[in-house]
């Protein structure tokens, strides 16, 4: 198929050559695309600024034989310029779209995409404060991945919980008797949020942080 459509957010972007970038975006149905947009560093660039990081596009592609190339986009909600307005949802954002870049293949993930527009949109409204949004994607984004951790049953032996002991390393709460000497420990409230903030529990994660 020389030609197809998709659903993007931008990722990110590099010059190339000079006028033309490379833009690296999370796609709803292709996964993670990086192609070509000729001219678009140049005044009078057809795509504007709809190629900047944190919008979302209806683009159509080119196959390439190495990169495929952009000739259409047509903006669907541009997040950017209002999340550049406050520096910590501008770094929250940042860090974000870093995540779906590392975490995303060719192949992608529907869940992935919807995520990702979700976190951005909810940022650019100021929704929930800056660095709860960005946990609660991280935390998501990674259990999608398949690395969800454990807020209440022993990652170890699946005992019910709740238990203290917190080691990354084996995948989150841990009985005591798993627990490697030396574990830090985790308070209920600081458990209770991140199990709210996993879950998109919003009423309870922003009640946790009022405790």
């Amino acid at each position: 198929m020389p030609l197809y459509r998709d659903e993007i957010v931008v990722l990110r972007t590099h010059k190339l050559g000079e006028a033309d970038r490379i833009v690296t975006m999370l796609s709803r149905q292709h996964g993670k695309i990086r192609a070509v947009a000729k001219g678009v560093r140049r005044t009078q660039s057809k795509f504007g600024a709809r190629l900047e990081p944190f919008m979302v596009a209806d683009a159509q592609f080119f196959e390439g034989r190495t990169l495929d190339i952009i000739t259409q986009a047509e903006s669907i909600a541009s997040y950017g310029a209002l999340i550049a307005t406050d520096y910590g949802s501008y770094t929250a954002a940042s860090a974000m779209v870093e995540t779906a870049d590392r975490v995303t293949e060719d192949e992608g993930s529907l869940q992935q995409y919807l995520l990702l527009v979700g976190a951005l949109r909810s940022l650019s409204r100021r929704e929930h404060g800056a660095s709860l949004t960005l946990d609660s994607y991280l935390l998501r984004s990674l259990s999608m991945a398949g690395w969800a951790p454990s807020f209440q049953d022993c990652a170890v032996t699946g005992a019910p919980g709740p238990h203290s002991a917190f080691v990354v390393q084996l995948g989150g709460v841990v009985a005591d008797a798993a627990a490697p000497p030396g574990s830090p420990r985790l308070d209920p409230d600081t458990l209770a949020l991140l199990s709210a903030l996993l879950t998109g529990d919003w009423p309870h994660a922003e009640a946790a942080t009022l405790r």
